[in-house]
Order: C-alpha cells, then sequence, then structure tokens
C-alpha cells in the first residue's frame, strides 16, 4: 500500500470523527429544541412567561462538533507531518478506528445531552426551579464527549 492510499484511509478518519460529532450534535440539539418549544408552549398556554434560559439546554451538545473538529484538525496534522517527514508507513488503521470510535462517542454523548436538556426544559417551564441542577446534569454527560476527546488525542 502506498503512502497517498495510508494517507487518505487516515484523512476518512478525520473526517468520521467530525460527521458523526456533527450527527449527534444535531440529534440533540433537535431533541432539546423540540421539547423546549413544548414547554414554552406549555407556558404560553398557562399565560406563564416563558423561560428564554431553555436556550441553554438546545445549545449545549454544539459542543461536541468543536470536540470532533479539535480531533480532526490533529489527525490531519499527524498524517501531514509523517507525509512530508518522508514517512513511508502511516497507522491508518488507527486513526481511522479513532475517528469512527471517537466520533460514535461523541455522538452518543451530544444526543444524550440534548435527552437530559428536554428533561430538563420540561421540568423548568413546569415548576420554575432546578435549573442548576439541570445544567449539572448536562455537565455531566458533556464529560464523556471531553474524555473521548483526551483518551484519543492520548492515543494518537
Amino acid at each position: 500500500m502506498d503512502i497517498e492510499l495510508m494517507a487518505a484511509f487516515g484523512k476518512a478518519g478525520a473526517a468520521a470523527v467530525l460527521g458523526l460529532a456533527a450527527v449527534g450534535s444535531a440529534m440533540g440539539t433537535g431533541t432539546a429544541g423540540m421539547a423546549a418549544v413544548g414547554a414554552w408552549k406549555k407556558c404560553y398556554a398557562q399565560s406563564k412567561a416563558a423561560p428564554f434560559i431553555l436556550i441553554t439546554f438546545i445549545g449545549a451538545p454544539l459542543s461536541q462538533t468543536i470536540y470532533g473538529m479539535i480531533l480532526m484538525l490533529q489527525v490531519n496534522n499527524a498524517i501531514d507531518a509523517l507525509v512530508e517527514g518522508g514517512a513511508t508507513f502511516i497507522a491508518w488503521p488507527l486513526m481511522l478506528s479513532a475517528g469512527i470510535f471517537g466520533g460514535l462517542g461523541m455522538a452518543a454523548s451530544a444526543f444524550f445531552q440534548g435527552k437530559a436538556g428536554a428533561a430538563g426544559a420540561d421540568a423548568l417551564s413546569e415548576t420554575g426551579q432546578g435549573f442548576g441542577n439541570y445544567l449539572m446534569t448536562i455537565g455531566i454527560v458533556e464529560t464523556v464527549a471531553l474524555f473521548v476527546l483526551v483518551f484519543m488525542l492520548i492515543l494518537l
């Protein structure tokens, strides 16, 4: 296998991590967004003020796309450095696997962050209380994506 093909397979891993993380972010923001819209509707129907702070729950899963971009750039930079350095081998299975499995881990974190945000939006609209607790829950789910990012960077 020539170096260009190995580099291409490695860069496919870089593309995979960004794409998968972004899919998870889209699913998470969509889930939280639908719940927030329902929560606002419930508030309007009861002539209560609709809490704008629910936007926080909607936007939380977007950070996983940023983590995916960071990992993508690191994989691309590693491959470019190897090619420019005259390497004759690139550990493309590692880079491809890191992209796929790292992206899946980030996607799952984003999706479940959106589900936790959806539950938080519903609870906050009904009670008007507990924002800090709901946000901490979302933060703990976020930690999974941060762990994936850091451990994949160490692996590479």
